[in-house]
């Protein structure tokens, strides 16, 4: 069989022919396949109008005998099939498949100390098989033995139940990858979800940003069209009254050359009168000191910036305690306002109430600190605010200018303040040392050791 499967090999591709089968005029076998591959190599230049050489005349040498073998019009396909040669091979490879392949027996092991004997039982106390031989003269004739299949079925099922095991195990462990690779894309999916919100949270930011700036923009630049058109047409009267005096200075020179005294006397009262006129700019407007200051439009962006640099994630552990810490501070300022005056001692002066509609402190938080207002602090803040509210009363407005006022320090009794004069009148007292208040209130600033420090109230801007 081996002898026929070298005769059925071909020389160009050296594996067993492939169908359809030629025969050359030499009488060698080759496949259709590899014979065009060869009448291609042997002829580049012969090609038809689709580009193939298979159909056009030529020749090539036979790779076997190397004689020359010439194709008519049709090329290798005019070539004769070898019919037999292809029933050959498919008797060959028909009975290749339908030999039974011969089973290899297994070769039983031989005992190493006794090469003659099989090992035919099993050493408990070794846990090695062995042969009948040890067991009798052998080293294993005081251990326990036990017989070969016995053992060798406890332990494939042993086998068998730890396969099952290791199963279960990959199949666990699979499952926990896949639930790994599930995670892995609900993370991957959920962290662009959150960068698309911070993204168009801060792009929303950046529009009101810009919004905002526009607009503050569009004020300082209206207010400085103002002051520039108005400071231009100052310019333009006082070039107007210079040229106009400088023609008057010309006049009044002119005048003064003039030899002739009746003539003189006729135009220098005229003159005269006119230099008068001329130096006279009472007329004219004139621009204050500061006027072209404008700092009261600089813009106060620290606030912003520390709101801006405080943005960060919500931490969800921490909403609770914040929800507790507000709660404990709400609590404590309703007991503080709900505790009964107590009694003013010799050495403790009541509280001055300022207004007869004071505000309750205000709540604070952990993060928010109450502003501390201080005397010299609120006299721009108040006159600002006494210019800007238009709609106050005559009253109101008085009071503000009286806030606005700074306080004098007080030689012998402190002085009390009022915002309103709605507001019941203080009652007057001796100056004494204050001491710790034991019931501290928001917005009131205790006395220190210079003097005491007058409590001012803003109870008249929510009036109606």
């Amino acid at each position: 069989m081996e002898s026929l499967e070298k005769q059925l090999i071909c020389p160009i591709c050296l594996e067993m022919f492939t169908k359809p089968v030629v025969i050359l005029p030499c009488q060698h076998n080759l496949c259709r396949k590899c014979a065009n591959d060869v009448f291609q190599a042997s002829n580049p230049y012969l090609t038809t109008r689709s580009g193939s050489t298979v159909s056009s005349g030529g020749r090539f040498r036979c790779p076997s005998c190397r004689h020359e073998v010439v194709l008519d019009r049709h090329g290798v396909y005019g070539l004769q099939r070898n019919l037999l040669v292809e029933n050959i091979i498919d008797m060959y490879k028909q009975g290749s498949t339908s030999r039974p392949v011969p089973e290899q027996k297994e070769e039983q092991p031989m005992c190493e100390t006794h090469e003659d004997e099989k090992i035919n039982i099993y050493c408990v106390s070794c846990s090695v098989p062995t042969c009948s031989m040890c067991k009798v003269f052998g080293p294993h004739k005081d251990c326990q033995v036990a017989p070969l299949d016995a053992v060798f079925q406890k332990q494939k099922a042993e086998l068998t139940d730890c396969i099952s095991m290791l199963v279960g195990n990959n199949e666990r462990t699979q499952a926990i990858i896949s639930q790994l690779e599930e995670t892995c894309r609900t993370v991957d999916e959920n962290g662009r979800h959150q960068k698309s919100q911070v993204c168009e949270a801060c792009d929303h930011l950046f529009a009101l940003l810009e919004e905002r700036k526009a607009e503050l923009t569009l004020r300082i630049s209206c207010e400085q069209e103002e002051k520039l058109h108005y400071v231009r047409s100052l310019s333009r009267k006082y070039s107007q009254h210079l040229e106009n005096t400088a023609k008057l200075l010309e006049t009044s020179i002119q005048t003064l050359d003039t030899a002739e005294m009746a003539l003189f006397l006729q135009t220098a009262k005229p003159v005269l009168q006119k230099i008068v006129e001329g130096m006279n700019t009472a007329h004219l407007d004139k621009v204050q000191p500061g006027y072209e200051n404008m700092d009261h439009l600089t813009g106060s962006f620290e606030r912003q910036r520390r709101a801006l640099m405080s943005i960060d994630f919500i931490k969800l552990d921490e909403d609770d305690d914040d929800e507790e810490q507000v709660a404990e501070e709400v609590r404590g300022t309703a007991s503080a306002n709900q505790q009964p005056p107590q009694k003013s001692s010799s050495n403790q002066l009541p509280p001055l109430m300022t207004s007869a509609n004071q505000l309750p402190p205000p709540k604070t938080s952990s993060n928010h600190k109450p502003p501390l207002m201080t005397s010299a602090n609120q006299q721009p803040l108040l006159t600002a605010l006494a210019n800007q509210l238009p709609s106050l009363s005559p009253a109101q407005s008085a009071g503000v200018q009286l806030l606005a006022t700074p306080p004098q320090r007080p030689s012998e009794a402190p002085l009390t303040m009022t915002s309103s004069p709605k507001g019941p009148a203080p009652s007057s007292s001796t100056h004494v040392p204050p001491t710790t208040n034991p019931t501290p209130q928001t917005g009131q600033q205790d006395e220190s050791e210079d003097g005491p420090k007058h409590v001012f109230s803003f109870s008249w801007l929510n009036q109606k």
